[in-house]
């Protein structure tokens, strides 16, 4: 008898096998879920192909991280908490493998079933699964934590919220989730909501939790130690139920993590070369050449690793607000782009060694291709033809300079623009109409030296234009609360890209949160060309379908002008004691900020 059969005998006798009448049509469970074709894993895999089955268990390592933290719940909106913290002490029913564009497999769940179409989607949890106290996960706690996090959540969990028709116990251990929208990434994005502890928060507001209210989960990892705005300390739970799990084995194999905190990247890395941590990332290339002599690198006790990857570039540069005059004329922002002199920055400051980003999804086959748009791409956009940035349809590359200092040409294009939109030179500064000087601020974190060097190259062209720039260095969290309320005019951007974009884009660019204290949309775009070519990707049921809506969307976010691209990492750079192995196998998404925990281990 099959697993679905049983589940479905199991509803009958709790007394609710109408639910299952109308949906018999539907695959058998399964042991995970792609967004297209089938799991590459099989139902009896023994470990993820990028983890090493056999890997010890052991050893404390020390990471850092810039700026502080006055909350340990990662899951509101309120405070600001290590990053860190979702991935290591939490779990979702489902878990990621990074070794595939997006397929999940089991965690809590030990199956998933679906319909055809992925209107619904439903877990069965394993019998074994439990949080760090002992207690098990009840599909209690899987409901409450699907309605809490989607109401008083972050914002990043509140989306899914409101996709969701019902979701309702359909057997001791299983749950179904009905959504009210075609989109068939929500089956997988529900697969991967962490579940808290219902009866932890029993007369307590979730949302407003104190920093000791540190949320119960059911990771490998809980929290022993901590000192606000100082470090954080985990320890390897013994009792971890997930242990021997296929997902897991060979995962999660450090005894002991600490992060410490640090004013700012440059103490962090001569804590580094002190001793004092055991690996930091490195994306400077030049900085990985000239700066990794340091004795304790000479004596071979750190060792230096690079490990490449197959993921988009995403984008990383320079932010513009559009919310913003004059940031919110196309013409400004493309006038701004020609006077960033990328070839002369990129030379002083990585030694030319790092390629431009040249779209958001560049580095792979979902990047717009060059030239005009053409076939279901050109399809696509047609719809939008009249709001589209110039470019979209006739095509578009990123300016580039003569690598000389004074980028001449580009600084005659720029001024041209600038003149279209209005703004003129009067007695050496730039001005509108109304007599208005055009000055710019760039809001940067102390201690971002290469940001603060790239700026203060950029300054000197924005000059010539007539153009004031102000730098504003403020701590992280200034930074952090600045940035949350679109008090900036230009800022530091990065935003990493998978090989299966989907509803989170909606997060990063769409139109409905643009204004939303918090939102990650930090350009804050407001395109009806966006929001329909995101519904497009997420209806789409092929992939071919799929690559040519992103590859529209890439284009209209590139020529929206919003970012100035800089450099993209095209391989990861780990620096980290030699005691730290990690197994031969690389996964296609790299370096990612969960690989290094998750399957490095410590052997002395």
């Amino acid at each position: 008898m099959s697993p679905n059969i049983l589940c479905r005998v199991r509803s009958m006798i709790v007394g609710i096998a109408p639910i299952f009448s109308a949906t018999f049509a539907h695959a058998d469970s399964a042991h995970g879920i792609a967004m297209y074709g089938d799991p590459a894993l099989p139902p009896d895999f023994v470990s993820l192909p990028y983890a090493n089955p056999d890997a010890p268990k052991g050893g404390r390592v020390v990471f850092g991280n810039t700026g502080g933290y006055d909350s340990l719940n990662p899951f509101v909106q309120k405070g600001t908490s290590p990053w860190q913290l979702r991935f290591w002490t939490h779990e979702g029913l489902m878990g990621r493998s990074w070794d595939e564009p997006f397929t999940l497999y089991g965690l809590l769940a030990e199956s998933v079933d679906t319909a055809p179409d992925r209107s619904w989607v439903e877990f069965t949890l394993r019998e074994e699964a439990r949080f760090s106290d002992g207690s098990p996960v009840t599909i209690d706690d899987v409901i409450w934590s699907y309605e809490t996090l989607g109401t008083q959540g972050h914002l990043r969990y509140r989306g899914l919220w409101g996709k969701i028709d019902s979701i309702e116990q359909t057997g001791p251990r299983s749950v179904r989730i009905s959504f009210n929208e075609p989109d068939r990434e929500l089956a997988l994005i529900a697969g991967l909501r962490p579940i808290l502890k219902k009866e932890q928060w029993d007369g307590k507001e979730f949302a407003d939790a104190q920093l000791h209210d540190v949320p119960i989960g059911t990771g490998p990892y809980v929290i022993d130690d901590y000192e606000a705005g100082r470090y954080v300390n985990l320890r390897r739970n013994p009792d971890y139920w997930g242990a021997d799990i296929p997902f897991r084995r060979g995962t999660m194999n450090l005894d002991d993590i600490r992060i410490e905190f640090y004013g700012d990247g440059t103490v962090l890395f001569e804590a580094f070369k002190a001793g004092e941590l055991s690996a930091v990332r490195e994306f400077n290339a030049d900085k990985w050449e000239t700066q990794y002599g340091f004795p304790a690198a000479q004596r071979g006790d750190i060792v230096k690793t690079e490990i490449p990857h197959g993921k988009p570039s995403g984008m990383t540069g320079f932010v513009m607000n559009t919310r913003k005059a004059p940031f919110d004329d196309w013409r400004v922002r493309e006038a701004l782009m020609l006077a960033f002199n990328f070839e002369f920055i990129n030379d002083t400051i990585t030694g030319g060694a790092q390629p431009r980003i040249t779209s958001y999804f560049s580095g792979s086959d979902l990047a717009m291709l060059p030239g005009p748009a053409a076939g279901r791409v050109r399809e696509l956009l047609e719809p939008y033809a009249d709001d589209l940035p110039p470019g979209a349809l006739e095509g578009y590359s990123l300016p580039e300079g003569d690598g000389s200092a004074r980028n001449r040409a580009n600084i005659r294009k720029a001024s041209q623009l600038l003149a279209e939109a209005g703004w003129t030179i009067q007695d050496g500064v730039l001005r509108n109409q109304n007599g208005d000087p055009l000055s710019i601020s760039v809001l940067l974190q102390q201690g971002d030296t290469d940001n603060q060097t790239a700026v203060e190259i950029y300054a000197r062209a924005l000059e010539r234009l007539g153009i004031k720039v102000t730098t504003e260095l403020v701590d992280s969290a200034q930074f952090a609360g600045r940035t949350s309320e679109h008090d900036f005019e230009i800022t530091v951007f990065r935003r990493a890209l998978s090989l299966s974009p989907g509803n989170e884009q909606r997060l990063y660019w769409g139109s409905e949160n643009a204004n939303t204290p918090g939102t990650r949309n930090l350009m804050g775009v407001t395109s009806s060309a966006v929001d329909g070519l995101i519904d497009e990707m997420l209806a789409s049921e092929d992939r071919e379908d799929f690559v040519a809506a992103t590859r529209a969307l890439d284009r209209v976010l590139t020529t929206g002008r919003y970012v100035i691209p800089i450099w993209s990492f095209d391989v990861g750079r780990i620096a980290h004691a030699k005691e730290l192995k990690f197994p031969d196998t690389l996964p296609i998404y790299g370096d990612g900020p969960e690989y290094m925990p998750q399957v490095w281990w410590y052997e002395d």
